[in-house]
């Protein structure tokens, strides 16, 4: 069986997307439908920006987004048996499967980064990646710093990024590598991405998913919440709507693919992030690239 799965922050790269719009006049299509639901030109920061453009939080997410649904939909012949994207790239991955329109899919987006990027302004905060050390190890230092400080990605066996206040990670950091982690690295990251300081931009992303038409899916979804395969509308909202304040359980959602019979992931956007970490959940795993 066929898995797709699609990246989320961090993927974006100059030049983005551009051989795509150049080449395919239905993905040019979509770009310019893009530029004229967000009222700017998102496809001139992607071809032409700087790396610095490219990381605002309100370009990062719907770029991304672009890159790997408009991939979807022109590749000939897309038919997942199973999707799943990294935190952003679950709307690619509902978009993907027919649960949300390309247009909504997008204003959704669009309003995710906006409230994330102003809950970073109210709650300066941050994140780190921790290598080498036990989930569990990890899970219980958190617990035992005073600041707020929780996992926040499930990346894979030995890789877990942590997210909270600048104070705790600082402190968190310390403690990881005393407990021997190989590194406990803070992220260029403009806020506690899937922690409970994002609480405000939950509350604002909830009102706009609530007001959003979902349709019953073509395949199954594996969320980053539930871990499990999802085609229940009401469910995948639930979900959708925990997701900015819960963890990314990737690990355990490639593993449930894999027991639910994926023998193929075929990563369906910018950067081949993906390929590596389900390589690393799932050694025998066949991964590829669209």
């Amino acid at each position: 069986m066929k898995a797709f799965v699609f990246p989320g922050q961090g993927a974006q790269f100059p030049g983005m997307g551009k051989s795509l719009y150049e080449e395919n006049p239905e993905a040019k299509a979509l770009f310019e439908q893009a530029n004229e639901i967000l009222g700017f030109r998102i496809s001139d920061i992607m071809f032409e920006g700087s790396e610095e453009e490219l990381k605002q939080t309100k370009v990062t997410q719907p770029a991304i987004f672009l890159h790997s649904v408009i991939l979807a939909k022109t590749t000939p012949d897309f038919a997942p048996d199973m999707v799943a994207g990294h935190s952003l790239g679950e709307f690619s991955a509902l978009v993907a499967n027919g649960t949300l329109a390309f247009e909504d899919g997008l204003k959704l987006v669009y309003q995710r980064a906006l409230a994330m990027q102003e809950a970073c302004e109210i709650n300066p905060s941050t994140m780190a990646a921790i290598l080498g050390l036990a989930d569990e190890k990890v899970e219980e230092i958190c617990s035992e710093v005073e600041e707020i400080v929780v996992p926040a990605n499930y990346n894979c066996p030995g890789q877990l990024v942590i997210s909270g206040t600048n104070k705790g990670i600082e402190i968190a950091c310390e403690k990881m590598k005393a407990a021997g982690a190989k590194r406990a690295l803070p992220l260029p990251v403009g806020g506690a991405f899937h922690s409970p300081l994002m609480e405000p931009a939950r509350e604002k992303l909830q009102k706009a998913i609530e007001a959003t038409e979902f349709h019953t899916p073509t395949c199954p979804v594996y969320q980053n919440v539930s871990t499990t395969a999802v085609s229940d509308v009401a469910t995948i909202k639930k979900n959708l709507i925990a997701q900015l304040t819960a963890p990314v359980k990737w690990t355990q959602s490639v593993q449930n693919m894999v027991k639910d019979g994926a023998t193929q992931f075929v990563e369906c956007g910018p950067g081949k992030v993906l390929q590596g970490l389900v390589k690393k959940i799932h050694p025998e795993a066949e991964v590829s690239g669209l």
